[in-house]
């Protein structure tokens, strides 16, 4: 089988399952090493994250606009999901929890339209409007909950609770990694990854979509409006990013502190290094997510603090580096990405 073939198999669903399948059934061996067991649970925690907020910006990119803005866009829904189960968790308990979510998710999508109308409407230089949305985004809410709450931070007393699933916890090797004191987002995030690979590769929206972040004259010419395409991906990237600072909040942080410590930036940096594609993501979010939870965890482990932690943050960003230059001639990225229509 050549590369083409390969590439193409990929591709398929059978390719995907098969990939996936592998992929588990080698995590499942290696987790039975002791050190390995107690950090792949925290790992897949924090490549949760990533991966939704990586997505939301393959989704803005495939349709052609650059959007460097989904570290504040996280901020933006990190923010608006902290502020609704604050003032709503007394009265609804634990149905503030997806309330939460869902307003990050909307005030998310919402602010990502500054970015749209500017990058598509105005024109402007996209990689400046998502840099401007970062500014903006930390400035307002910082600013916002000092005014709201008095302080510049939002803490909030729920958060989404780790259980096992009946049945599945008891699979050797997989159980133990997967569904063993699990977050429920977790399956959310995972069934959204699902469902963008669906839609943007097996439906016909999803190829005009793509095409106007490869072709977009062509693709005006048959009658589809690229404005709206783009709005489209734009306002995805929003909301998915959205997710991603609202599913931190209630997983591992439990409190809003102006800041998601960079992982909109990693989330891009994924973005690349998973060549625009679903199944790409998904590696790179869980390589990143696996490197950055062994720097935060290295100082209690015998075995790795003997290294540095600073080598550890810094690996993913260096690979990144490399795959970029190894694979620049190759590159997936769509043609008429950041180019204004």
């Amino acid at each position: 089988m050549n590369r083409s073939s390969r590439q193409a198999f990929a591709s398929t669903p059978v390719g995907i399952v098969v990939i996936i399948a592998a992929a588990l059934v080698l995590l499942a061996l290696i987790s039975q090493v002791p050190m390995v067991g107690r950090i792949l649970p925290y790992a897949i925690a924090y490549t949760i994250p990533l991966l939704v907020t990586a997505l939301g910006g393959l989704y803005s990119e495939r349709s052609g606009v650059t959007n460097l803005g989904l570290e504040g866009l996280m901020v933006v829904g990190y923010f608006a999901s902290a502020l609704t189960i604050r003032f709503a968790e007394q009265s609804l308990q634990a149905m503030a929890l997806p309330i939460g979510l869902l307003v990050g998710v909307l005030a998310g999508a919402l602010f990502s339209m500054l970015h749209a109308f500017a990058s598509i409407n105005l024109k402007a230089d996209q990689v400046i409007s998502g840099t401007a949305i970062n500014m903006l985004a930390s400035a307002i809410t910082v600013y916002l909950a000092r005014t709201i709450t008095g302080s510049g931070n939002v803490r909030i007393m729920l958060g989404i609770i780790r259980r096992n699933i009946p049945g599945l916890s008891q699979i050797p090797g997989i159980g133990t990694l997967f569904f063993t004191q699990s977050y429920w987002s977790t399956w959310v995030a995972l069934a959204v990854w699902g469902a963008s690979w669906f839609l943007l590769y097996k439906t016909s929206f999803g190829l005009r979509l793509r095409a106007c972040g490869e072709h977009p004259h062509a693709v005006a010419s048959a009658g589809v409006n690229v404005y709206r395409m783009r709005y489209f991906g734009v306002g995805m990237s929003g909301a998915l990013a959205g997710l991603g600072g609202s599913i931190i909040l209630v997983t591992y942080s439990g409190e809003f502190n102006g800041t998601v410590a960079g992982l909109g930036f990693l989330s891009i940096a994924a973005l690349i290094f998973g060549q625009w594609k679903p199944l790409g993501i998904l590696g790179a979010t869980f390589f990143f997510g696996t490197a950055t939870t062994i720097a935060n965890v290295s100082q209690v482990i015998p075995q790795l603090g003997v290294i540095p932690p600073v080598l550890f943050k810094v690996f993913p960003y260096v690979v990144t580096l490399l795959a970029l230059v190894a694979f620049s001639k190759r590159s997936a990225a769509p043609k008429a990405i950041g180019e204004p229509f």
